[in-house]
């Protein structure tokens, strides 16, 4: 099976659990937060809004698929004011994401990876002048598509917050029900 525990764990899941794509909501309310450019992302890569359409079509795309696992990983701090610690989480769970894209190509016959803020693997995105340079490593934010993490890991059955001197980052790849 793709999502066996000890293959997810090995490469860094820290936690994860499967929820119909029916049950994920999605909020103008999420989006607003972008607009607001808390995370600096905002119109400025492939892989956040305005780019990914608007909430409705996010959520049309979501649903062509039956199935999401959601998923987190967990990085320890030196304290909570530890933003190079928590940039170092980001980094490192892009690279989560793209160890389970590669665990599941060839193995489901089509996905959604969807990852955390941003996207990081150019150091200037192309966003809007010319096409993503790696439109099959672009994984989209959660939240830019109108997500809720909080209420993902609620239907997951998976911790939101980890700890003191803990950040945790969220994903969601969403597949077929046939895929598994």
């Amino acid at each position: 099976m793709v999502f066996e525990k000890s293959l997810l764990q090995n490469i860094g899941i820290y936690q994860y659990g499967i929820i119909e794509t029916k049950q994920i909501v999605f909020s103008d309310e999420v989006r607003s937060l972008c607009q607001g450019n808390v995370c600096r992302n905002y119109s400025k890569t492939w892989a956040c809004p305005p780019a990914v359409g608007t909430v409705v079509e996010c959520r049309e795309k979501c649903l062509q698929y039956d199935k999401a696992l959601v998923f987190s990983a967990k990085y320890d701090l030196e304290d909570s004011f530890d933003y190079e610690g928590m940039m170092y989480g980001h980094k490192e769970f892009k690279k989560v994401c793209d160890r389970l894209a590669d665990l599941v190509k060839g193995k489901l016959s089509d996905f959604l990876l969807l990852s955390n803020e941003g996207c990081i693997r150019c150091n200037k995105c192309t966003y809007p002048y010319e096409p993503c340079r790696f439109p099959d490593k672009l994984f989209p934010s959660v939240e830019g598509f109108g997500i809720m993490v909080s209420s993902l890991a609620r239907l997951a059955n998976i911790k939101y917050i980890n700890g003191e001197n803990t950040v945790t980052y969220f994903g969601l790849l969403l597949f077929k029900k046939l895929d598994i």
